[in-house]
């Protein structure tokens, strides 16, 4: 799918205040280790060593799940104005629960290249709010200003290019604290190895019926 914009930022949109809150809050949910795909997310004790070093390769991060409507209320009218104002107009009525998301500078925790969206609708035929319906918006909010932390650069990989090489670029609108940056959920993105200090962001995939 080409696009004019491959994502849409809000400099500083959410207040100190809120992001300070929403990481209190997030050190107090069971932390659980990243996994990617079909994995799902299990608590570390659950993990052989081998499968972790597997894992590390693609992913190394720690996370706790929200759902509060009062965390939904602050990110949501973003992904509505970004969605009309970037021009894709995708349709959605579904936001998954907020990943709150810690990469330690000194266990040099990252994301490699990968896209939030499911190749296939998701197979919950007891969950109305997501069965049959795909990722199509993400949005990431940055919870500490990048003077906080080493490394951590959040990159976009615009490969849709016509001669197949790669165009990442670095986002370096989502570095101030309370920065907020919306994108298609099959955009590739990656979060490079923080090297000092914690990385604290917020993540929220909204859903729709697959595209026609």
């Amino acid at each position: 799918m080409n696009l004019a914009n491959h994502y849409w930022f809000f400099k500083s949109a959410i207040p100190p205040r809120i992001c300070d809150e929403i990481i209190k809050y997030g050190l107090k949910q069971q932390e659980q280790v990243a996994l990617t795909g079909k994995q799902g997310n299990v608590d570390s004790k659950d993990l052989c060593e081998k499968d972790i070093k597997q894992l590390y390769k693609k992913r190394k991060s720690n996370v706790a799940w929200m759902n509060d409507r009062w965390i939904y209320k602050e990110i949501q009218p973003y992904i509505n104005i970004a969605n009309k104002n970037a021009g894709w107009n995708f349709e959605w009525n579904w936001s998954e629960s907020c990943q709150f998301t810690k990469y330690e500078g000194s266990k040099k925790q990252h994301y490699d290249w990968h896209c939030d969206s499911n190749a296939l609708p998701y197979d919950r035929p007891n969950d109305p709010n997501t069965h049959g319906k795909i990722r199509k918006l993400s949005a990431t909010i940055s919870l500490v200003d990048s003077s906080e932390y080493e490394g951590g650069d959040f990159e976009f990989d615009f490969r849709n290019n016509d001669d197949g090489s790669n165009m990442a670029r670095v986002c370096k609108e989502i570095e101030p604290k309370g920065s907020v940056v919306v994108f298609p959920s099959f955009v590739w993105h990656r979060v490079k190895p923080v090297t000092a200090g914690t990385r604290y962001s917020l993540v929220i995939w909204n859903l729709g019926w697959p595209f026609k």
